[in-house]
């Protein structure tokens, strides 16, 4: 049981009390930008006390437990649960305090500073002090307190004294120096809560640090709103606040203030909501005015509720739109569809105008995917939208304009058309999402007996690993010079090409007359279509992505017409990828056509007028420099061999890059920023509405794309990792991948994985995971592990590959010396990655 209090600095230390901070406390850590914080609201607050002394100022909260050492008399002690940093920094300001004024004003506020606030005079050495820092902090705190030669030294205690003493400094006039002393006893609010007597003060510090019961922003922000009600608190509280706290848990009250927040400024951070929140409520003088911001909160929070429920909305035209676009899954759109629901009720917007307006954003969405844009200025886009649109015009011709305007890559029709038959739709964006818009594709022929979707995954038609039966057909619509690995590239993960399945481990590398059967008897409407074709080439597939993307055009509006022109080839990808393309690999015009859904010539072309970075690092397909390269500097006539081989490329007697060192469009893709890293998710229960568990779902696919002897040797690696000690953790991804997990997330350091295997073929060695998770932060253990992987037969990961995700072929498992090398250098990753602790890497 406790009870909840506000206090001043003045209550929590007159009279003889002492503040114990327990062991198991961290150590001061405040730096100098919480003090320089905590200084700035210091000084307003004074200076609005000149014009209201009863003004006040929330800093936040402070958990106290009695204790077990206290009598019925003496100095009443108590351990501090939560708020020890807050407290060790206002009584070291005090220690400043008292020292500038007793040197600039007289040895007498020594003493009364010291008695009030600071000791417990005429009391023995365990009680002398008010507040006692863990015993790390302790002498550091003593110096400060008892004013000798060592006070304001190098560790963190020390520094904040010297921070005060500076900002003391500065301000200089005594007078001021008297208003924040006042400001800071007397003006500072808390919340004190105080456990009673006989709790388990270690629990109560457990549950608060570890359990996510620490008071959160929402805490503090009601804490602050009903200390400004004395006389409403209760009524608003009952009436108002009570059910708000039902409609939306803690995370979400957060979520609310925030919102709020970027209605105004965009560039707030979700971290920082409560200190701008006190910030802008701070302006309000009055009860009355407080009140009105609770019936606003709590009028916001019911419409952020229907955000995050859509199925609360009574509008099936909005319904509809605020599940796709919470399907889609930004958070970042929830700043304009609050501003929608609100612009509704207010009775500026109609729910069919909100609902247009919400489609051109799902349109924006959609658009920007197909046509292969990056994600990295969207979440600025978005956050923006509300206080950048026009305000004379309807709400959704102003989302629209707004989209429509500036380099934000709304895509017009024209782009539509040639990106979904030529962009790498399948390494764009988040898995999910590709999967939702063939779902919505789907859905939009509006079958009368429509099929469950939500256990179909995502199928290549013409398979990412062509057999003989699937070279053969294709090489058949090839010119002679045309190479079949750069036409494979730029078709397979086309829009074209892919569907949606339940067959798809069943499927696998199946050549197109067995597909076809299958896909003939599928109740989706996208594979019937497929069957209806007699082969499956590239004269088929670009059919079908033109079909497609009428289809899209149709369901999705696009820009406004007078929208700027904007480039239909993304080159901003290409430039993005080259600028990353590291030192000592290459890869080829094909290969940057595939990337942005081009064509070598006009690849070419743009690199030869237009400055790129390392545009020499482009060779052509079989890894010899274009007989048409030139510098764009007329004056350069250096060999692009010569710079290469400097940079680490090895050629052959023919004058041949080493294939080994080529970047391929799947890593361009990574390079440029398009594809997220692939992440551990689930555990491996079973999938929703299905009995197989995700390691069987994984084994099967592995199976039906790669045979019994990889699914097998795979198995051994698997089960070889479990017993060293190593977990298995799987995506949910229509490729069912498995993660080699050598710490979970609840290590000290954190989850780290040497590699991910997939299905399709791929043993990923995830470099770039590695290089943020200690201890493999190290780039000498990555090298170490690139080393060790390239001693397996058949296996060369370029050094200019150790910042990507390369991999191998799953079929070297099958060989029983590479299998048995391969887990001798897991089980090295293992050791390093158990051995590794904070302590060990801070000593290091």
């Amino acid at each position: 049981m406790v009870a909840a209090r506000e206090t001043t600095l003045q209550e929590l230390l007159e009279g003889a009390k002492q503040y114990q901070v327990p062991l198991y406390q961290r150590t001061y850590s405040w730096t100098t930008l919480q003090l320089q914080r905590l200084w700035d609201d210091i000084l307003k607050l004074a200076d609005d006390r000149t014009h209201d002394p009863k003004t006040t100022h929330f800093i936040g909260s402070l958990v106290l437990a009695p204790s077990p050492n206290n009598g019925p008399t003496g100095v009443a002690e108590y351990l501090v649960v939560d708020g020890q940093q807050r407290l060790t920094t206002l009584t070291i300001l005090l220690c400043a305090i008292r020292d500038h004024r007793a040197q600039h004003e007289g040895p007498v506020h020594r003493e009364r500073l010291n008695q009030q606030y600071l000791v417990n005079p005429w009391k023995s050495e365990p009680q002398r002090l008010k507040l006692v820092p863990t015993q790390a902090d302790r002498d550091a705190y003593l110096a400060c307190l008892d004013s000798t030669p060592q006070a304001g030294g190098a560790d963190p205690v020390g520094a904040a004294y010297r921070f005060f003493v500076a900002q003391l400094a500065a301000a200089d006039d005594p007078l001021d120096i008297e208003r924040i002393e006042n400001a800071v006893i007397s003006g500072l609010a808390l919340v004190s809560v105080t456990a009673q007597a006989g709790d388990n003060v270690y629990r109560i510090f457990e549950s608060l640090n570890n359990t996510g019961l620490r008071l959160t922003q929402a805490d503090l922000l009601r804490n602050y709103l009903f200390m400004r009600l004395p006389t409403r608190g209760e009524a608003v509280y009952s009436s108002l606040w009570l059910p708000l706290q039902k409609q939306l848990s803690s995370d979400e009250l957060v979520l609310l203030f925030w919102l709020d927040l970027v209605h105004r400024d965009p560039r707030v951070k979700q971290t920082d909501v409560y200190s701008v929140q006190q910030a802008r409520l701070n302006r309000l003088r009055s009860e009355e005015e407080i009140e009105v911001e609770v019936q606003r909160f709590s009028r916001l929070g019911a419409l952020l509720r229907v955000i995050l429920h859509p199925g609360e909305e009574q509008d099936p035209g909005v319904r509809r739109r605020l599940e796709r676009l919470s399907a889609w899954g930004t958070t970042t759109v929830y700043p304009l569809l609050l501003h929608l629901l609100d612009r509704r009720q207010q009775g500026t917007a109609t729910s069919e105008q909100i609902a247009a307006a919400m489609l051109y954003v799902e349109s924006f969405f959609v658009r920007r995917l197909l046509t292969g844009r990056p994600t990295n200025n969207l979440n600025r886009i978005l956050l923006a939208v509300v206080t950048e649109m026009g305000q004379d015009l309807p709400v959704d011709e102003a989302v629209r304009t707004y989209l429509s305007t500036g380099r934000k890559y709304f895509s017009n029709d024209a782009s539509v058309r040639g990106a979904v038959r030529s962009i790498p739709f399948y390494l764009n964006g988040r898995a999910h999402q590709r999967k939702l818009i063939l779902q919505w594709l789907e859905e939009s022929y509006g079958s009368k007996e429509p099929v469950a979707l939500d256990k179909a995954t995502i199928e290549h038609v013409l398979p990412q690993t062509p057999t003989t039966e699937w070279r053969q057909m294709l090489a058949a619509d090839l010119g002679p010079e045309e190479n079949f690995r750069e036409a494979h590239e730029a078709l397979v993960h086309t829009l074209g090409n892919l569907t949606l399945s339940g067959y798809n481990s069943e499927l696998g590398n199946d050549g197109f007359p067995v597909k076809r059967v299958k896909l003939k008897q599928s109740g989706i409407v996208l594979n019937q279509k497929i069957a209806a074709h007699g082969r499956w080439g590239r004269p088929e597939i670009h059919a079908r992505a033109d079909a497609l993307a009428e289809r899209i055009i149709s369901i999705w509006p696009g820009p406004t017409e007078q929208a700027a022109e904007q480039s239909e080839e993304p080159w901003e990808v290409m430039t993005k990828a080259l600028a990353e393309l590291p030192a000592g690999s290459w890869t080829t015009y094909g290969d940057l056509a595939a990337l942005i859904g081009s064509h070598p010539v006009p690849v070419g072309a743009r690199l030869a007028t237009h400055p790129a970075p390392n545009a020499h690092r482009v060779l052509q397909v079989e890894g010899t420099v274009s007989p048409n390269f030139r510098w764009l500097d007329p004056n350069r006539t250096d060999d692009p061999r010569d710079i290469l081989r400097a940079e680490g490329v090895e050629f052959d007697q023919y004058g041949r890059a080493d294939q080994a060192q080529r970047i391929g469009t799947e890593e361009l893709a990574q390079l440029a920023g398009l594809t997220p890293e692939d992440l551990p998710e689930q555990l491996p229960g079973p999938r929703s509405g299905d009995d197989r568990t995700y390691s069987e779902r994984f084994i099967e696919q592995v199976t039906a794309l790669q045979g019994s002897a990889v699914a097998t040797a795979t198995l051994v690696v698997l089960e070889v990792w479990v017993s060293m000690g190593g977990t298995l953790l799987y995506g949910t991804g229509g490729e069912t991948s498995c993660f080699l997990m050598a710490r979970g997330k609840e290590h000290e350091l954190g989850n780290i994985w040497p590699a991910a295997i997939y299905p399709s073929g791929k043993f990923e060695v995830v470099f770039q995971h590695l290089s943020v998770r200690p201890p493999f932060d190290d780039v000498t253990l990555r090298e170490e592990l690139r080393q060790r992987f390239n001693q397996l037969p058949g296996v060369d990961i370029a050094a200019a590959k150790i910042a990507l995700r390369p991999g191998f072929p799953l079929a070297v498992l099958a060989d029983a010396d590479a299998r048995e090398a391969l887990l001798d250098h897991l089980h090295w990753f293992y050791q390093v990655a158990q051995m590794a602790s904070s302590d060990n890497l801070a000593t290091a």
